[in-house]
């Protein structure tokens, strides 16, 4: 049978056109709100790191209700690195809205997750955004998606639902474009008659397959899914499996049953197929596991999720500032958070390194990887990170490389600068449009596009928007050039003085000010040429009793120091450097800390 009395949706997007807000205007008009409330914007975007950077990192469930329906949500991630979020969440839900820039129109990852919904047969419901910008293009916009859509090979009636015209910040929705909106209503109404409620056996045994995980410190681990068949009350005895384990099962009672209602979980006597509902009473309950009543154990199958397409090196801290400023700082402790990690984000593979302090990280990103080391340094862990690598495959003799597909909206008069620096980086032009503004479709090697965001924008003016997303492997392009400038080496451990870093200044950009703790091989700037230069950042004045005059004293001003964020610092350091992370600090370092020790093995492998 069919549910009408539920909707579970799935809001998908690229990064930045607006699902986060699109959910807290219709929790808003839906009366989750009371009138006066003072409510902040992006309620959904929960996590420090998410509300710092203005981006979705976790999949949020949420419920409204509008006339006799219920409409669970589930507000997904924008950004390539977190598509995994997007793939296992497309299991809970009957249905998407696809949401789309006026503006900007499909990039990569509107391609992406669309493809993911496609395959699931899900019924797709298109939504224009942002259709009250000055600069909006609404009607393109509509015609590219239908492209789309006719290039992914939907159905004819993805082609033949109505799409709706949509200000998420000012929450009016419309199907006509000549029309304005006044509120959400017919978003609403949209939902209700094309998004078809849960398909469901409520008499049936229990089934339901875990899609989240979530962790309270009173219950544990909570599970969350989609209930498939049957019905479930609170201390009924279940078993768990998993389709790839199907040997491992466990028994466990339900200690607590929930369901979605507005930004809270309420607790529920009792649950039933089509439902969207949290479940503890198991310690070590995963992603992917099948939950079942004892009388009929069978275990579902959970989306593929694609494969990591970069790694980097995770290990416990080894520098003269070791132990300092962590909590958190043995082989253990970092051990067992990296793999705790694996059991919420299902995109990130660990696996043991060649030392028993070492680990290999493997994730969909550079951006993936880097909220997972900010968000460790933040709970007070300290290690250190290697340059983040690509992960190469290897198919009938032939090495494959992982390929990415990249759309830049560039200025006109800075096309010819991004052409050529890609260009640079083994990546192919495939398709260019427009005049005062050109759009621009590159095929680019990942290792091609470490450390280039800097460069986009430096070359756009800060106008460019860039996104890429995987698109799969290829045969190996050839060669990069690694980074072109050297690095400035600290020559001793000490504070920084403002002599010191006078002096040198002169060789490069200095990343440090003075009064700065800093050891011997440790990164203090970058020259403006290939090759590395120790530096004695640490060197005082010579101190006598003739006092120098004002003006030479005045005329030592240093230029301000580049504070580097932790992406920079992860896009700057070579192959045989290291960045230390801690919480207070990130210190870029040589691998091999000595000079004479690394001028003897640079001199070898010049000789070999």
């Amino acid at each position: 049978m069919i549910r009408n009395d539920i909707r579970n949706i799935a809001i998908i997007a690229h990064v930045d056109h607006g699902k986060t807000t699109l959910v807290d205007q219709m929790l808003r008009q839906a009366g989750v709100f009371r009138q006066n409330q003072q409510v902040r914007e992006r309620v959904m975007d929960s996590g420090d790191i998410e509300r710092e950077r203005g981006i979705t990192i976790l999949a949020k469930n949420t419920a409204v209700h509008w006339g006799d329906a219920k409409i669970n949500i589930v507000d997904t991630p924008g950004h390539a690195d977190f598509s995994g979020e997007v793939e296992r969440v497309l299991k809970m839900v009957d249905g998407v809205l696809l949401l789309t820039d006026s503006f900007e129109g499909p990039m990569p990852q509107t391609r992406f997750v669309l493809k993911k919904a496609l395959d699931l047969n899900l019924p797709v419901l298109m939504v224009i955004n942002k259709v009250d910008r000055a600069d909006a293009r609404s009607a393109e916009v509509v015609d590219e998606l239908l492209d789309l859509l006719i290039d992914l090979e939907a159905d004819v009636e993805a082609l033949e639902r109505p799409v709706l015209f949509v200000s998420a910040r000012q929450g009016t929705a419309t199907t006509d474009l000549d029309v304005k909106g006044t509120d959400l209503k017919p978003l609403f109404e949209a939902i209700l008659h094309h998004i078809p409620g849960p398909e469901c056996d409520p008499d049936g045994p229990f089934q339901t397959l875990i899609s989240t995980v979530d962790y309270n410190e009173y219950v544990g681990r909570i599970g969350v899914g989609r209930i498939q068949r049957g019905s479930l009350r609170v201390q009924e005895p279940l078993v768990r499996v998993n389709h790839l384990k199907p040997e491992v099962r466990d028994t466990f009672k339900v200690t607590e049953l929930s369901v979605f209602d507005g930004l809270k979980r309420v607790n529920a006597e009792e649950v039933s197929a089509g439902d969207i509902m949290a479940i503890s009473g198991l310690e070590d309950l995963n992603i992917g596991d099948t939950v079942c009543t004892p009388a009929q154990v069978e275990s579902l199958p959970f989306v593929a999720i694609g494969e990591p397409t970069v790694s980097m090196t995770f290990s416990v801290n080894d520098s003269p500032f070791a132990g300092r400023e962590g909590t958190y700082v043995t082989s253990r402790h970092l051990r067992a958070r990296l793999y705790k990690e694996t059991n919420t984000d299902v995109s990130l593979h660990v696996q043991d390194g060649e030392t028993p302090d070492q680990f290999i990280v493997k994730g969909r990103g550079e951006l993936h990887l880097s909220v997972l080391i900010e968000t460790m340094r933040r709970q007070g862990y300290e290690f250190q990170v290697s340059r983040p690598e690509v992960i190469y495959h290897e198919e009938n003799g032939k090495k494959l490389e992982p390929i990415e597909l990249l759309r830049a909206d560039v200025p006109a008069v800075a096309a010819g600068a991004v052409i050529e620096k890609l260009g640079r980086r083994r990546g192919i032009l495939k398709s260019m449009a427009g005049q005062d503004r050109v759009r621009l479709e590159f095929s680019v090697p990942s290792r091609g596009l470490f450390g280039y965001r800097n460069e986009f924008l430096t070359d756009t003016r800060g106008e460019g928007i860039m996104a890429a997303v995987f698109e799969g492997f290829e045969e190996y392009r050839g060669d990069i050039p690694r980074r072109n400038v050297g690095a400035l080496v600290c020559h001793e451990t000490g504070e920084t003085t403002q002599y010191g870093l006078f002096g040198a200044q002169e060789r490069g950009d200095l990343f440090l000010g003075a009064q700065t703790p800093v050891y011997a091989g440790m990164i203090c700037g970058q020259t403006g040429r290939p090759g590395d230069i120790v530096v004695n950042v640490c060197r005082k004045k010579h101190v006598t009793n003739t006092r120098n005059s004002a003006a030479a004293e005045d005329s030592m001003r240093l230029v301000s120091a580049r504070a580097m964020t932790l992406e920079e610092c992860m896009e700057f350091i070579d192959d045989d450097e290291l960045l230390e992370v801690t919480p207070v600090s990130l210190r870029m370092r040589k691998r091999q800390l000595d000079h004479a020790l690394r001028a003897r093995a640079e001199s070898r492998a010049k000789k070999a």
